[in-house]
């Protein structure tokens, strides 16, 4: 049959249409390899990476394995190290990088997938990056160093303020442990600024401080050197998965670190970026947080119906819970904090443990109004805090956050050295105040 030029165009352009097409709906497929910055653990990402590869078969998972303090420098390098999504435990690193404009938007489909756990934000309100994990801050028990020791067992962190506590807790220090400075925060605006950093002090007298590694808290209590470490919950399950004979409990104000996962805004292969996104986030992704070895929370409420036998459930304890917390005024203040912790509580622990042993003796002692008075007058003199917290939400800007690298260490030296004297003027009037009371009471 002749072909007509017409007929030849026409059939030309039909296959030209058709090869079109299968590279058009190949493009839409995730394939190749996808490139992958976490500082999970292998036991983390190798079950991410092998069920991942197995529900899409043709693309690879690169894992790039950097520490928290090193993912900032390696991720502004040209091209973003040629990283496709970034997927981590690190909070403020992923608050940095979206201010910089890192991301890109996932574009994902977040049905069944909240912001918030009650009122505690872990998602990007701006959406550029997404939970995909949370742990829960707690109390990591001993019940049989509990038992010998004749202790009620802990609920809330105001049951740690008792004088028979000293000594029987672990308490991390917010500039030295990586996830503590979110805990101090959930105190802080669980309780209030002043009566928080009271708590705080009063907690800090009692307990044995951590100066680093916060899986060493689970080794402390498991050893029965402290019946309680105040800790997050996934160091004490691994523990407790691995036969440490510890139970964890969640206080009432409590609160959550989030591990999160973001698309990077040069991601070279961005549809096997959101192909990984999505299957992190997927019932099939969540439910392998379950996993004895991992043991994280969700941040999928649906997987919980599923849950292992006594598994935590954050959706469903943030019904009684009524707390809403300001996770951008946290990060801000971080470095604040920090040092302010380290002025009222860890540079001064022998003195203020000498100073709050006095005054409890006092406030015990105290058997008239006028005594009960000037032992309360020692008590707020111990727990002033020397900066309101208005003026530290205005200092927090130049307080570098203690995990960042700085030259310039001594920046605030003149600030901590007034809030030390003012600290140290005020315990030295409680502990005359206490005494004071304790010289009548004791001649009545």
């Amino acid at each position: 049959m002749l072909r007509t030029p017409f007929f030849l165009g026409k059939l030309f352009a039909t296959a030209l249409f058709s090869f079109v097409s299968v590279i058009a709906l190949a493009a839409d497929k995730p394939a190749g390899k996808v490139v992958v910055m976490t500082s999970y653990p292998e036991e983390v990402v190798s079950r991410f990476e092998a069920a991942f590869e197995k529900a899409h078969p043709g693309t690879r998972v690169e894992i790039l394995w950097r520490r928290s303090g090193d993912a900032l420098s390696y991720l502004r390098k040209p091209n973003q190290g040629n990283v496709d999504v970034y997927w981590t435990p690190a909070q403020r690193n992923f608050q940095i990088l979206a201010q910089e404009g890192a991301f890109r938007r996932p574009d994902l489909d977040m049905t069944g997938l909240p912001a918030k756990v009650g009122g505690f934000p872990i998602s990007d309100p701006a959406g550029f990056y997404l939970a995909s994990e949370i742990a829960g801050y707690g109390l990591a028990i001993n019940p049989q160093r509990l038992q010998d020791k004749k202790l009620v067992q802990p609920r809330q962190w105001t049951d740690l303020t008792a004088p028979e506590w000293q000594d029987e807790i672990v308490f991390p220090v917010p500039g030295k442990v990586g996830f503590a400075p979110i805990l101090i925060d959930i105190i802080l605006q669980g309780h209030g600024w002043d009566k928080g950093w009271a708590l705080l002090q009063a907690i800090g007298s009692n307990a044995k401080l951590l100066g680093q590694g916060g899986a060493n808290i689970s080794d402390d209590v498991r050893n029965g050197q402290a019946s309680v470490g105040v800790s997050i919950d996934f160091f004490i399950k691994s523990a407790i998965a691995n036969g440490a004979p510890l139970q964890f409990i969640y206080p009432g104000i409590t609160g959550y670190s989030p591990a999160h996962v973001g698309i990077m805004k040069g991601a070279p292969n961005p549809e096997a970026a959101r192909a990984f996104a999505t299957f992190v986030l997927s019932d099939e992704g969540q439910k392998i947080l379950f996993h004895h070895d991992t043991r994280k929370l969700p941040v999928r409420p649906a997987v919980y119906a599923n849950k292992p036998a006594g598994y935590y459930d954050p959706f469903e304890a943030a019904k009684a819970m009524p707390f809403v917390f300001d996770t951008t005024h946290a990060l801000a203040r971080q470095g604040l904090n920090n040092t302010l912790y380290d002025v009222l509580i860890s540079n001064e622990h022998a003195r203020l443990r000498q100073t709050n042993d006095k005054v409890m003796q006092a406030e015990r002692a105290a058997n008239t109004a006028a005594l009960k008075a000037k032992a309360a007058q020692a008590r707020n003199l111990l727990d002033a805090v020397p900066v309101s917290e208005a003026e530290a939400d205005k200092l927090a800007p130049q307080f570098v956050f203690a995990f960042d690298e700085t030259t310039d260490t001594h920046r605030n030296d003149a600030i901590t050295a007034q809030w030390t004297a003012r600290i140290r003027q005020n315990r030295d009037r409680a502990e005359q105040l206490a005494q004071e009371v304790l010289n009548t009471a004791g001649t009545k």
